[in-house]
């Protein structure tokens, strides 16, 4: 068990905009700072970050919490795995209770793969600078490659023996679990039970996740035999999971965050020669097809990706799969087209470092022109390719979800095909019905024929059309949204001192308890807040709102979180430039506390009410009956003096 001290010392430490930063692409806005969820798929940003709180929340799917759950969320660590990590990010030193083996007696199988992984990662760098195979084949593979020693180091590159079982014998010497080796995939075992090395006589490509855990590898042969396959990768496990990951993401997510801006190229070695011209902020799809949730992972970090793919033909139509895919996302693209023959890692070595960052700077030309050349220049004069070129470009513009962005893409190749705009806009828009048509059809099918035009049903039945009744679920649900405003306003205000007529002054959160002796909470999760928050107070203590958010209890934190953040703020405009001053909720507690105590209890002497009223009615005995109406009459009287607070108006 960690220490409450150490516990304490590393929430006070974790920033959660630093925390959330390593994994998500904040932008200010207001006293916030928001981006696209990384817990849930969408374009337009909805997961906030409070900084002055330490919170986030996303009001799209509604998740929320602190540093600690956002990590335990994201990386799917437990608890003290969460905790481990944000003490190593801001070099904490952990203290805990109990003494506990390290890389061999492990917590959890999934932590059980991170180590054999990361200690087969440093086993295969050690055989590349350290053994004499391994200098003599796999560094000088590297070196002849005209791979610098600094880039080698940085990506953690090495070197697996040409022996059978090198690997395998030495995790098991130093104590690594059989099961573990055969879960990630670094060794096999054949069919007489004997376990041998999936990477032998390769170079080694260390693969890694976002927070820098080794989670792969990616091994290249270095014979020329045709029958030997010239990359192998690690299979899927618990911890690697091939179309969720980039390669070289760790080692790029600051500079993509900088530059605003992604290269995306095809393999390990491209990233290499990128790094290599100093040029950090690259990603490759590691020699698979890009995936969306690839395609995603960019998103977190910039709205722009720029391709830089082989100049061949395959390389060209890679590019242009791709392209699409990552238009559909909403992010804007460019494309660098390299000499034939030539990809980023052959035409870095070939011009160097200075020539080729110049190059793909000055390069960078647009999906649309990038498209359409290619394209065009397949089709050269025949017309009827030309005319199917023309659509081909179009339905990429329509997989644009930006309008605005559609409308000015259509213009640019109306110049560049020299056809009307108003044509291409034509063919854009039968595009766009036929897509939504295709979308909508599976829910027509299973849905009766509806006819907006025709009147309702009941509005022909004998008095008129049906007075709207309250279903029960909808006054369960009226119900705990009071309750959760009881909630919010315990959390919020509890700690400010508020005078409030014939008590004088005290604390919010007092007052508030106090009041609630005749209410009880219909929702549990509100009813385990106000029952701890009620206990305190008895002990003389106010709890404080961050005893909610930084809470063990999810549920808590969640619904803590939710209560007290808002994706809206108030325009600065308002009182700068228009010099209209709008008064927030905090200038004037002791109405939004009186507010939130009535309205909660006129709608539980409501319900009484209604309770009385069906019971009075289904009462035959007349002494029954009088009691029930002396109860109703003190009920009723309760209710006028609440809402004569509220202002409501009371039929008698």
């Amino acid at each position: 068990m960690i220490t409450a001290e150490t516990i304490e010392k590393i929430k006070e430490t974790a920033r959660i905009e630093e925390v959330v930063g390593d994994f998500v692409h904040l932008k200010k806005r207001g006293s916030s700072l928001i981006g696209n969820c990384p817990f849930h798929g969408e374009k337009t940003p909805s997961f906030h970050v409070s900084v002055n709180k330490g919170i986030y929340k996303c009001f799209g799917c509604g998740v929320a919490g602190d540093s600690v759950r956002f990590v335990m969320e994201h990386e799917k660590y437990s608890y003290p795995e969460a905790l481990k990590f944000l003490a190593a990010k801001y070099n904490i030193e952990v203290e805990e209770t109990v003494e506990s083996k390290e890389n061999i007696e492990l917590n959890s199988a999934r932590e059980s793969l991170y180590i054999v992984s990361q200690f087969a990662a440093n086993f295969f760098e050690d055989q590349l600078w350290n053994s004499a195979d391994g200098k003599a084949i796999g560094l000088s593979y590297f070196k002849e490659r005209g791979f610098r020693e600094d880039i080698i180091k940085k990506f953690n590159l090495g070197y697996s023996p040409d022996v059978w079982d090198a690997l395998t014998l030495e995790a098991e010497k130093n104590g690594h679990a059989v099961e573990y080796l055969e879960k990630t995939g670094l060794s096999i075992r054949n069919d007489k039970g004997k376990l041998y090395d999936r990477f032998r006589g390769r170079v080694m490509f260390p693969i890694h996740n976002f927070t820098g855990r080794v989670i792969g590898f990616g091994g290249r042969t270095l014979k020329t035999d045709k029958n030997v396959p010239k990359y192998v990768n690690s299979p899927e496990s618990d911890i690697y999971h091939k179309s969720n990951v980039l390669y070289g993401l760790f080692h790029a997510k600051k500079a993509i965050r900088d530059q605003d801006n992604c290269y995306l190229v095809e393999g390990y070695a491209d990233v290499l020669a990128v790094h290599q011209a100093y040029v950090e902020n690259v990603v490759a799809s590691s020699g698979t097809s890009l995936t969306i949730e690839q395609i995603k992972l960019i998103a977190r970090f910039t709205q722009n990706v720029t391709i830089l793919y082989d100049g061949d033909a395959a390389g060209i139509k890679a590019s242009l799969r791709g392209l699409d895919m990552i238009l559909e996302e909403g992010l804007n693209v460019k494309v660098v087209s390299f000499p034939d023959g030539d990809d980023p890692d052959s035409y870095m070595h070939k011009v160097g470092a200075g020539a080729f960052k110049t190059y793909i700077e000055e390069q960078r030309q647009d999906f649309i022109l990038y498209k359409a050349n290619i394209l065009l220049a397949e089709a050269g004069k025949d017309p009827i390719k030309k005319a199917g070129i023309i659509r081909d470009i179009v339905e990429s513009i329509a997989k644009i979800p930006d309008n605005i962005k559609a409308s000015v893409f259509i213009k640019e190749c109306s110049h560049l095909l020299e056809i009307e705009e108003r044509v291409l806009l034509t063919e854009l828009n039968a595009i766009k019905v036929a897509k939504s048509k295709k979308a909508a059809a599976p829910q027509r099918a299973s849905s009766s024929p509806s006819y907006p035009d025709m009147p309702p049903d009941d509005l022909f039945a004998e008095g008129g059309p049906a007075e709207p009744v309250e279903t029960a679920t909808q006054q369960i649900s009226t119900d705990i949204l009071q309750e959760q405003e009881i909630v919010r306003l315990l959390l919020t205000f509890g700690h400010e001192l508020v005078t409030f007529e014939q008590v004088g002054e005290m604390h919010v959160g007092s007052f508030i308890i106090q009041n609630l002796g005749d209410v009880t909470f219909e929702n549990a999760l509100c009813k385990r807040i106000v029952d701890y928050y009620s206990v305190e107070v008895e002990n003389g203590q106010l709890p404080t709102i961050n005893q909610f958010l930084m809470s063990e209890d999810g549920e808590i934190a969640t619904l803590a979180i939710t209560l007290s953040t808002s994706p809206y703020s108030l325009s600065e405009n308002w009182l700068n430039k228009h010099q209209i001053y709008v008064k927030d909720e905090s200038q004037n507690i002791k109405g939004a506390v009186l507010g939130g105590l009535y309205h909660l209890k006129k709608r539980k002497v409501d319900r009484m009410l209604t309770d009385l009223m069906n019971q009075m009615k289904d009462e035959k005995d007349a002494t029954n009956q009088d009691i029930l109406m002396g109860r109703y009459v003190q009920v009723k009287n309760v209710e006028r003096t609440i809402s004569k607070f509220l202002g409501s108006v009371i039929v008698k």
